[in-house]
């Protein structure tokens, strides 16, 4: 039985179907590390950590916030199922950093913090930057929106 070519991958939220596409390589932040993904790849079920994915159609890369859920693993196929899942170009960079001002301001101060959840949402704002970095986004620039 010959290997498959490429990658059938879908990005869902609980709102809305995120990405659809055939591409030619994943990288996904698993819950244990990142693990990457190769057309014929062994079946696997993994969780999700907060953390950038990638994928590859050709030489163009497609960056995304992801926070959360589940990635199901078929030869043929990538299901993520995300929490949260923001493409580069569609993170609003201020209230990113917005969110990550707060979530450090909370975890300076000494009483009535509930530090892993600052910690969680300090974790996801810094993460959202990072993608944004990626296609050149930055606090007060003009956001690209893809078509």
């Amino acid at each position: 039985m010959a290997l498959p070519t490429s990658i059938d991958l879908q990005i869902v939220t609980p709102n809305r179907l995120i990405v659809q596409e055939q591409v030619d390589e994943v990288q996904v932040p698993g819950s244990e590390g990142y693990f990457g993904v190769l057309p014929g790849h062994t079946p696997l079920l993994a969780s999700l950590a907060v953390g950038e994915l990638w994928y590859r159609k050709g030489q163009e890369k497609t960056y995304l916030a992801i926070a959360g859920g589940f990635a199901e693993v078929l030869p043929d196929r990538v299901t993520i199922l995300a929490q949260l899942a923001e493409r580069a170009e569609d993170i609003d960079v201020e209230r990113a950093e917005s969110a990550r001002r707060r979530a450090e301001e909370r975890l300076t101060q000494k009483v009535d913090v509930d530090f892993e959840r600052a910690r969680a949402a300090l974790l996801r704002s810094l993460t959202r930057l990072q993608v944004a970095s990626r296609i050149g986004l930055r606090t007060g620039a003009s956001r690209r929106v893809r078509p």
